[in-house]
């Protein structure tokens, strides 16, 4: 199989970045957390959904504690396997209770996470 052959469409690398705003036009809400929705503060990570390692190149803006959430509960193949859909990782019952405890916290809240379990 040629190189060419194994590349990614277009379609699968779309960014989910929030667009640029236009110069002279009224700030609009202050762009949310893909994870949590809450409002981004000073402290922001890039994150890919789907792990480089498996083919994911697409980043999206997360608070580094949601960052860290997902590496400890999800391994790099169930990643894969959501396909970079939020809804799918905030099925999951630890995410749920994750997002119940974190909503109410500022911007830049930021703790300890618990390591990646052993699997």
């Amino acid at each position: 199989m040629a190189r060419h052959d194994r590349r990614k469409k277009s379609s699968d690398n779309e960014v989910y970045d929030e667009p640029e705003p236009e110069a002279g036009s009224e700030p609009g809400p202050p762009p949310a957390c893909w994870l949590c929705l809450r409002p981004l503060g000073e402290k922001v990570d890039r994150y890919h959904p789907v792990p480089k390692s498996r083919g994911g190149r697409a980043t999206v803006a997360v608070h580094p504690i949601c960052r860290r959430t997902i590496e400890t509960v999800f391994t790099n193949a169930e990643l894969a396997r959501s396909a970079g859909v939020r809804e799918t990782l905030a099925d999951h019952p630890e995410i749920v209770r994750f997002l119940a405890w974190v909503a109410e916290k500022a911007p830049d809240f930021d703790a300890p996470t618990a390591p990646r379990r052993k699997r």
